[in-house]
Order: structure tokens, then C-alpha cells, then sequence
């Protein structure tokens, strides 16, 4: 069957469609996208604001034209930090859905982490053992760990790019002072809950997903996308650290310019690499392999089991 995922997050709207069935890999078919950057478009309340809340409304509106024309069956759609940590959330998805007809489920930041979780154990396989995996989105880190496909543990950090961005970047280059406050507050904020992850011991495999860490290894050295997604890609610590002192340095044009880096997103690389670099250090990681799979996979393969399963329940399941 053919499926849409809407994702709406802090940085883009996405809808992904996907030809999917129980038992294969779901495979993208179609992307549409634009750059909402909704974590920008709050308030000093931290409410959407009506320009925020009338983009989303437009992409939701043309993704629904998008899905009919590829002829999706079905279409999930979510929201992640930027809608979740709004006061005026549940207003602005009942504007969109009285508007378009489509209901956005606002996930919560430990199921965020779950599911992303249960697309990169399915892209690595159980051969992978113990897990740990970090997700930098534009509101929100989210970690998870654990052996099998539901993570042991999985939590949110408020530590996304575009949100330490907009908080510490919206007048240019901070100073030296005030880029210690933020490192100190970036780890501060992860080391809190980081007993959870450890006391299970090092990982097998620890992982990276989103385009923040698949940024940063394209900076270090990894292949570019073109190259495909069955090409191993690595953020090792070593490169990261070397690089931070000279992205720090680098105006938002020369940014921009650097494998991997778009400007739109070119204000995001340093708090991005913070973060990066302190989940690394605080875990004791080497290295993060990068996952092509993330949250909407992980989104679409729950999807999936779920369908598999009522299939089998009114079939009573297969016999021999």
C-alpha cells in the first residue's frame, strides 16, 4: 500500500510518501517539503504565532493535493518540539484540521525517541546489539538505548539547533562568554539523565540520525548523499572537535558553503556541534555511525506492524 508521512518539526514540513507492506523496508516513492522553521514563528509567550500557524496550514493544504495525487491510501501525520512546547498547540492543529481535514498527532518527546529508536534498530539489525541513539531536531535532542526493538530507556533534551539558535545566535556570533554559558548549559542539560544510558554499559553500536548529524559528518569527511544511503557514514569525535574552534570562527556565508551546510540552515551548525559533541564526550563515544532511518521511518514501520497485525487477527493468522 502506499502511505504519507507528514512530519511537521521545528525546521521543515515533510510529507514523505512511502510504498510500504508488512515484512519489506518502506520505500520512498515522493518528497515534498518546505521550510516552515515554525521553532522561529513563537512569540515572547511562546505561543505559534498567526504567521506560524497560517504556513503550516498552507503546507498541510498542499501536502493533502500531494498525497491524492500519488495516491496515498492513507496519510499519518505528526508534530515534534516546536508544535509540542507551544501554549497554543491544540488551537493551532484545530485550525489546521478544521481547515484541511487532517488530524496531527503531537508526539510526545519519549515516544520522538522510541520510534526513532525502532527505525535505526531495523536499518542495523539485531546483529547491532546493545543500541544507543541520539537525534538532534530543530527543538529537541531525544536519546534512546537499548537491546531490542523498544529502547530500554529513551528521553527529550530541549537541546535543539534551531532553538539554541534562535536563543543564543538571533544577533550573530555570541562571544566567547556567552558560548562557555551555552557549552556549560548544553551539557548540564544532557549529563542530568545521562545515568539512564550508562549504567547499561557501553554500547554495541551507538548511532547518530537527522540532518544536523548528517551535516557535521559531511563536514568531517563523510560521503555526500549522492553516493547513496547503503554508504557508511561516520561523525568521529577526533574530526568534530578539530572542526568546532574553526565553525565558531566562520561567518553564516562561509557556512553556508561547507559540504553539507544549507543556508537556511547555516545559523544551526555550531549549536548543532555542541550538542554533538557533548553527547559524545558525556557517553564516552568514539564515533556515531549515521543512520539514514529516522523518526518518520520509525513512524511508518509502527504504522506498518500495526496494520500487519490487525490483518492477521482478522484472518486468524497464518496456518500450515
Amino acid at each position: 500500500m502506499r502511505l504519507g508521512v507528514l512530519d511537521i518539526g521545528s525546521n521543515t514540513g515533510h510529507l514523505l510518501v512511502f510504498d510500504a507492506h508488512d515484512g519489506a523496508a518502506p520505500l520512498p516513492a515522493y518528497s515534498h517539503k518546505e521550510p516552515l522553521r515554525l521553532a522561529e514563528h513563537l512569540d515572547d509567550a511562546g505561543d505559534v504565532t498567526e504567521k506560524g500557524r497560517d504556513a503550516l496550514t498552507d503546507f498541510v493544504a498542499s501536502s493533502v493535493v500531494v498525497a491524492e495525487d500519488k495516491g496515498c491510501e492513507e496519510v499519518v501525520g505528526f508534530a515534534t518540539s516546536a508544535v509540542r512546547d507551544a501554549g497554543n498547540s491544540q488551537s493551532v492543529l484545530d485550525h489546521v484540521h478544521e481547515l484541511t481535514g487532517v488530524r496531527i498527532d503531537v508526539l510526545s518527546g519519549e515516544d520522538e525517541a522510541r520510534l526513532t529508536f525502532l527505525a535505526v534498530r531495523r536499518w542495523f539489525g539485531w546483529s547491532a546489539g546493545r543500541l544507543s541513539v541520539f537525534d538532534i531536531g530543530g527543538g529537541s535532542l531525544e536519546i534512546a538505548g537499548g537491546s531490542d526493538e523498544s529502547p530500554d530507556v529513551a528521553w527529550s533534551v530541549p537541546l535543539g539547533a534551531a532553538r539554541l539558535a534562535r536563543e543564543y545566535f538571533a544577533n550573530g556570533r555570541p562571544d566567547e562568554a556567552d558560548l562557555k554559558q551555552l557549552r556549560r548549559k548544553i551539557r548540564a542539560e544532557i549529563a542530568r539523565d545521562a545515568g539512564q544510558l550508562l549504567r547499561a554499559g557501553r554500547p554495541d553500536k551507538a548511532a547518530a540520525t537527522s540532518k544536523t548529524f548528517r551535516s557535521l559528518a559531511r563536514i568531517c569527511g563523510a560521503a555526500p548523499a549522492g553516493d547513496g544511503a547503503l554508504v557508511p557514514r561516520t561523525l568521529p569525535m577526533k574530526d568534530l572537535a578539530y572542526w568546532i574552534p574553526l565553525l565558531v570562527s566562520m561567518t553564516g556565508d562561509e557556512l553556508s558553503v561547507l559540504p553539507g551546510v544549507s543556508l537556511s540552515r547555516a545559523h544551526q551548525v555550531v549549536p548543532g556541534a555542541l550538542v554533538a559533541e557533548a553527547c559524545m564526550d558525556i557517553f564516552g563515544l568514539e564515533e556515531l555511525e549515521i543512520c539514514p532511518w529516522a523518526l518518520r521511518e520509525g513512524v511508518i514501520l509502527e504504522r506498518i506492524d500495526k496494520i500487519g497485525l490487525v490483518e492477521s487477527a482478522v484472518t486468524g493468522g497464518s496456518t500450515v
